[in-house]
């Protein structure tokens, strides 16, 4: 389904009076210019420093070339295309079955209070089901209460679960303080 409107019908946004709409539509290669400039908005947002301008670009390209993830894109009328979500296929060795992360999820401030994000979600979690997929998985930074609120809204459920991570680029084989 490459650059094309998911199956799903498009999914009203907005207000009534606005007559607002999202469309969504899987990325395909035709599309990795505006799905990077929106990763690159998603990596502002968290903060992440990236030193080679194309590097998003080419990272999204890996991914779909690989078919490592899929992306997702909404577009908003009058707006245009506003948001994006990829999502990484992984396996769940508690359920024993197949699972996804929704590793991205960001809409842009021009798209932001149009619906475009619980969209791409609900889109995300109506793929997962026709998949049979054993859940979908997500994380969000600790003070992004809006995502979370989304999130919450749609059924997610904050587990219980410590998250641990290994930054290997940190070399210098030093402990952090308090450890």
């Amino acid at each position: 389904m490459n650059g094309r409107t998911t199956q799903g019908e498009a999914v009203e946004a907005g207000s009534a009076a606005e007559g607002g709409k999202v469309v969504l539509r899987e990325a395909g290669e035709a599309d990795l210019d505006i799905a990077a400039e929106l990763f690159r908005g998603y990596l502002e947002f968290y903060e992440v420093e990236v030193e080679d301008p194309e590097r998003p670009r080419a990272f999204l390209a890996e991914r779909l070339a690989g078919g490592d993830s899929f992306i997702l894109l909404a577009e908003v009328p009058g707006a245009g295309t506003v948001g994006f979500t990829q999502v990484y296929p992984m396996i769940s060795s508690l359920a024993m079955k197949p699972a996804w992360l929704l590793g991205d999820l960001y809409v842009a401030p021009a798209g932001r209070r149009t619906g475009a994000g619980r969209a791409l979600l609900r889109e995300v979690l109506r793929r997962a089901r026709e998949a049979g997929v054993s859940g979908v998985q997500l994380e969000t930074a600790y003070d992004n209460l809006v995502a979370q609120g989304l999130y919450e809204a749609e059924g997610f459920v904050r587990e219980e679960f410590h998250m641990y991570f290994n930054d290997l680029h940190d070399l210098s084989g030093t402990a952090p303080e308090g450890v």
